[in-house]
């Protein structure tokens, strides 16, 4: 039986980091600027995908961001470092 997460510690030990919030608002801001250019729309079904992962030494410049469907986006694990599992 699983047991029930406890998102109070989850964001404590992870989302509440200044490091997690410095990216939440920088992946915020890139949405922001594909919304801007009509690319991408709320409730579209839509996610902001960087062409080259952050990990890799992307960034949330325009250039690096294009507009996929959610679907293609999450339909595979990924590790630390981008790679597939």
């Amino acid at each position: 039986m699983a047991t029930a997460r406890n998102y109070a510690d989850e964001y404590k030990n992870y989302g509440g980091k200044p490091e997690q919030i410095k990216n939440r608002a920088a992946r915020n801001a890139a949405r922001a600027v594909m919304e801007k250019k009509g690319l991408v729309k709320k409730g579209d079904g839509k996610d902001v995908d960087h062409s080259r992962p952050i990990v890799k030494g992307g960034t949330n410049a325009p250039s690096n961001l294009r507009a996929v469907p959610a679907s293609q986006n999450r339909s595979f694990a990924r590790t630390k470092n981008a790679g597939m599992k």
